[in-house]
Formats: C-alpha cells, structure tokens, sequence
C-alpha cells in the first residue's frame, strides 16, 4: 500500500518509543524499517531485554507502627491529573474519579465490604437480610454523626434513594440497583410521590426492599451513602448538583471536613474529631491537583507527601529514590478502546443501536481489535505494571474473572484477512482500505491526556491500524482535556467513532452499569437481546449460587468478545507513593486500614539524598 511507504516516518517514531513493537505485515517493509531504524537514536530497549516489575514485589500496606506517630501535623496529598476536579463533592452527584478521590476523605458509605467484596458488619452501620434476600434492614451507629454535629439518621439514607429516583434528579446515580427498589420505577416516573420498597423503622433503622433478590445487592448493589436531609431538603431537587452544598461547603461524617476549597485546583481539609472510628492522627490534610508528569518530582522534593494514584509509567524511573515507598495492588479497572454504535435516548432511558453507524461492523472492530499488540505496549510503557487484556471482567474480580479466554489475540495477519473477506479493499490504491461500497472511510479516534505515554500510545494505535489499510485521525489531532473528553463521548459527539477509556469496575461484577441496556454510562451503546439476557441471568436468583454466576458471566465475556462494541487493552496495577515519614496507608479492598489512622513520623517531609 502506497500509504505505507509515505508515513514510515511516523512509523518509526513509534517503534523508537515502543522500541520492538512492529506493526507490520510483510518482509519488505520490515526490511525498510529496519533499514532506516539504523539511523535513528533509541533510548528504549525491546521487551525481551528488559527486566519486568513483578507485582509480587509490593504490598498494599505500609504500616511503621503506631507508636512513631507524631501528634497532629499537615500532609500534601497528590489528585495526580492533567485537569482540574469537577468540584461535585457528594457521592449522590459526582461524576469524576478525582472527586471520588476527595470523597472519600471526607464522606463515606455507611458499609463497608471485606476482601471478597461483600459487605460485613465493620462499618458505620449494621445490615441484616431476610430470609428471601429481598429485605434488607441497616442500622446506623449511635455515635455516626454528620461534621455539623447532627446525627445520621435513617431518613437521610431514605432522602439519598427519594432524591436519586426523583424525576428532577440530575446526576448519573440512577440505575438498575436503585430501579430495582420496589415501588423506585413508579417513583421515577413521577406515578407515586415516595418509594414503597423503603420504611424508616426509627431514628437509626431503615428497611430497603427489592423487587428481585440478586447476589449484586450485597456487593455494591445496595446504596447506602446518606444525603444531609436537614441541609438538602430547602433546595429544589434540580438545583442540587450546582449547589453550594454539592460545591462550596459539603459535608459528611467522614475522618475530615471540609476547610477550603480552591475550585478545581486543592483542598483543604481539617481533622473531624468526632468521627466514629476515632479522632485523627493528622490535624490537616491538603489535596492539591499535581500533573502526572511532575508528580514524581513533586515527591522527590518534598512537596507532596503522597500520592494515592501515582503513575505506574513512573515507576522504573524513581523506583530508587532514597525518599519514598511504594505500594501496590491490582487495579478494579482496565483500559479499553470502544467502538460508538448508537445514542443515549433520554426519553426512553436506554441505549439505542444505530445500524448505519460507521462501526457498525463488527468485522471492522474486530480486525481493530487484532491489529494492536498491547502486551508490548503494556512491558515496553508500563514495565510489567500493566498487562494485555483479554475480558471485559478483570483480575480483580478471580472469581469471575475466565482466565482461560485469550480474548481477541494481536494478530495483524488475521486483521488483514478479516478486513479482506468484508469487502474493506483499497480500490483507488491510495493506501487505505475503503468500506464494502466503495467509500472512503476516514475513522475518528478520540483519545484523552494522561502523562507521558498518553499521546505515543494514541499515536501507535493509530499506526497500527494504518499497517493494515484503515485510515485512523486523531479527533481534532490532538488528545482531549479529561472532562472535555468525558462529555463528548457522554453526549454521543458525531464527530466521535473510536474511542480510548478506562472503566474502574464496580465491587460488584456485575457489567450491568457498564454495558447495560439501561446505562447512561453504556458509552459505545450497544445492545442485544442476548447482553440482556445474560445480564439479568447473572443477578437472577440462581445467581446466588457462585458456580452459576460464574458460568453466566464466562458466557457474557465470549459474547462481548464475539460482538465487541470494546475490547480491553490493558488490565492495570494501581499504585501508591510516598514520602517515608507517610505511615498507615493502604491501596485496594478490605484491607482494613482507614484514612483516620494515616500519619507521619516527622515534623519535615524527609528529603531526597
């Protein structure tokens, strides 16, 4: 293909930066490539030669002992990003992972789930369930207060779930775990003026009942992040999520409150000395917005003690840094490409298949699934922190996870096959392939910013996909903004047909608020009987049983193999780093180690030798 030839140049900058990923499909233009290769200067090695970070090398817990824990002191923690946070500070509104993250420091849920992700005793309230799985009873603790002194009660739970069902709610918390409230949908709808399924027992007691008993309620299904009632209920219901409450001055009952905030740039936050677990160790803690490509030195230098999300791609560079620690675990999440099939439907509330989108082929997404090697880009970016993906349920989850499916394999040969056999040629010999009808066919390829690799790794898929006859842009040649990104694909842009994200999966397994018919956050917006049908198989009483569940979401992973409105690029550790004097801090589930007991043994930030 004349195309080829025309854009080694590209070509080589990408197999300088993947340094052994070839894209290519036949021995004359390796020869080419390798030919010219020989002039360029590489600073990467191929991934055969270099030596991989194993995940057996890190704990999820750093732990120096309580009894070096100085009294109170100030600690810089990292929101490691490119863009500013939202500001949507409750969890019945927000939107963003970075304003999850300043959450969680001051807000929480009232249960808590151990290492198996169910949800146990341990937390702020008790839950107990009836016999047929339906009822489920929660009892908030007496001494779980909201940071102005007022009690948690149970109509502020009551208040999140007729708040979040409400025809004027705005936010995207409405789902099928909420909608399978009994009595939620005719709520919803605006046919009953409260939620039948939901009986304040007494002050601290509340009664959810469930129309289907499904295992996923015990697993994140069951919401239970109350909303203020005493400050909420004076503010129309639409007005919510841009209110000062939501975004000036919230609040919770978490281990913080909330000082100052600096809108979309930091934090500020105080210890809560009634907090239920316990008083503090720290008497403030700063989240500021740090760039990802600054946020190593950041640490180095001591103006940031922490940083709960630090880039893995930055680890093999500071791995020695005499000044930090390191922890890890296996992320709930994974990268993806995703393919756009159709529109979000306000008005019905689902998703709607577009038969004359231009990725409506499957053949078409599964040679672009074939055409990119991602274990190269995961051991030649990541160091071995990352990994190729093959389902669309990742490691995180064992139990459900199928390790014996390989997913859609790198396989260039196969891509130009499938592509040949649809009828995708290159009629006009200009180096791309056009569509079964002769028509040129030119794909936008959205992608977000990230760090260092985000744009050479957008540039090699787009490559990748040119060494087998597709005409990839770059959506406005350049990478998007973080929350510009999120809203375009979130708004079904048209200019948008291939995309590039990252799902954090829920505790639950269940891909229902991914992939779901029903899911505003089903972004490629695909949909099948046979999706449904597995769906609802997987939340269905036989469910319970932990080897049908696990047979059902085998069969689902296959089917989204066979379809792919996405496939999986990489699967993801997640990574902490901090300053040594940081003590008490954990990454992952269940580990039983809470933000009220970090601290610091030091006065200073100790300092790089």
């Amino acid at each position: 293909m004349k195309k080829v030839k025309s854009s080694r140049y590209w070509y080589l900058v990408i197999l300088v930066l993947l340094a052994g990923i070839t894209a290519c499909s036949n021995d004359e233009t390796k020869a080419d490539v390798e030919e010219e290769s020989n002039d360029e200067e590489s600073d990467g090695e191929s991934s055969e030669s270099k030596d991989l970070v194993s995940m057996d090398d890190f704990s999820n817990i750093k732990n120096s002992g309580s009894e070096n824990i100085i009294d109170g002191g100030s600690m810089n923690v990292a929101l490691t990003s490119d863009s500013a946070f939202e500001g949507t500070l409750n969890w019945s509104f927000y939107f963003g992972t970075h304003d999850a993250q300043i959450l969680q420091w001051f807000d929480e849920a009232l249960l808590e789930w151990g290492e198996d992700y169910v949800y146990n005793n341990n937390g702020a309230a008790t839950y107990e369930v009836s016999d047929d799985n339906r009822t489920y009873t929660i009892e908030i603790r007496d001494d779980v207060n909201w940071h102005d002194g007022e009690p948690v009660k149970a109509e502020d739970l009551a208040y999140a779930y007729e708040v979040i069902g409400h025809p004027d709610y705005t936010g995207m918390r409405y789902g099928e775990d909420i909608a399978n409230v009994e009595g939620m949908p005719e709520y919803h709808k605006g046919e009953a003026d409260s939620v039948s399924g939901i009986e304040i027992i007494d002050e601290k007691t509340i009664e959810v009942t469930f129309t289907e008993a499904t295992p996923s309620i015990v697993t994140g299904g069951l919401w239970n992040y109350p909303l203020a009632k005493h400050i909420f209920e004076d503010i129309p219901i639409e007005d919510m999520e841009s209110s000062g409450a939501v975004r000036e001055n919230p609040i919770g009952f978490g281990p913080f409150k909330v000082e100052n905030i600096v809108p979309g740039e930091s934090v500020t936050l105080e210890k809560n000395e009634d907090y239920w677990r316990g008083e503090p160790n720290l008497d403030e803690v700063v989240l500021q917005v740090v760039g990802p490509n600054v946020v190593a030195e950041a640490l180095r230098s001591g103006e940031i003690d922490y940083a709960p999300e630090f880039p893995t791609d930055q680890y093999t560079d500071n791995k020695d840094v005499s000044n930090l620690d390191y922890i890890a675990t296996t992320d709930r999440a994974y990268t993806y490409i995703g393919f756009k099939l159709g529109e979000w439907d306000a008005a019905a509330g689902e998703n709607v298949m577009n038969p004359d989108a231009k990725m409506a082929d499957v053949n078409l997404r599964k040679a672009m699934a074939h055409a990119v090697d991602n274990q190269a880009v995961a051991d030649n970016f990541y160091d071995g922190l990352r990994w190729a993906g093959t389902t669309l349920i990742p490691p995180s989850h064992p139990n459900y996870h199928d390790e014996n499916n390989e997913g859609l394999q790198y396989d260039q040969e196969m891509a130009n096959d499938i592509l040949d056999e649809a009828g995708y040629m290159d009629v006009n010999d200009d180096g791309f392939r056009e569509d079964p009808d002769g028509e040129e066919i030119t794909i936008q390829f959205a992608s977000m910013e990230g760090g260092d690799t985000a744009e050479p790794i957008a540039k090699y898929y787009i490559q990748a996909w040119e060494q087998v006859g597709l005409n990839v842009e770059l959506l406005d040649g350049r990478l998007q903004e973080f929350n510009a990104f999120y809203d375009r694909v979130e708004n079904d842009d048209e200019d948008i047909d291939v995309f590039q994200a990252a799902w954090g999966v829920g505790i639950d397994v269940d891909p229902s608020s991914l992939y779901g018919r029903t899911s505003p956050s089903n972004y490629s917006r695909y949909t099948s009987e046979k999706n449904d049908e597995l769906i609802n198989d997987g939340l269905s009483a036989e469910a319970f049983d932990l080897d049908y569940r696990s047979e059902v979401y085998n069969e689902w992973q296959q089917v989204m193999i066979e379809e792919v409105p996405v496939f999986p690029t990489l699967y993801r550790s997640v990574m902490s780093a901090a300053n040594k004097r940081v003590t008490n801090i954990s990454i992952g589930d269940g580990t039983e180690v809470y933000l009220n007991e970090i601290g610091i043994t030091k006065e200073e930030p100790v300092l790089e030798e």
